[in-house]
């Protein structure tokens, strides 16, 4: 029987600092859209902090041990167009990104990376 391949998964250091986020701020959630700047790359706020519509998918409820509700990962409908094809890899790197996400104050920001699967 074939496993259905995540559409979103984590690193382990992407892990480690969403437990730490969850423990400041509470339950979270991902949204990553088309937009310039930061805008594609993955956002996160508070759960529901980020109002989401028709224009929105819901791409993965991402399970972190240690977090008692899945982190939610959304991404506008425009994005998932060019990116349905792929895998999204939720990672962390050193730097600055977006002000709006929850991890700017800490020198870190989130970072898609995509590996293509089959259909």
């Amino acid at each position: 029987m074939d496993e259905e391949i995540p559409r979103v998964e984590l690193t382990p250091i992407a892990a480690d600092l969403l437990r730490a986020l969850r423990a400041t701020h509470g339950p979270l959630m991902f949204h990553q859209s088309g937009g310039c700047c930061d805008g594609s790359a993955p956002m996160c706020y508070p759960e529901g902090e980020f109002r989401t519509g028709d224009s929105d998918v819901l791409l993965a409820e991402l399970e972190v041990e240690g977090v008692p509700e899945p982190v939610t990962f959304w991404m506008s409908r425009s994005q998932y167009a060019a990116w349905s094809h792929t895998r999204l890899i939720v990672d962390v790197v050193t730097g600055r990104g977006s002000g709006f996400s929850l991890e700017a104050p800490e020198g870190v920001r989130f970072l898609t990376r995509s590996r293509v699967v089959d259909a």
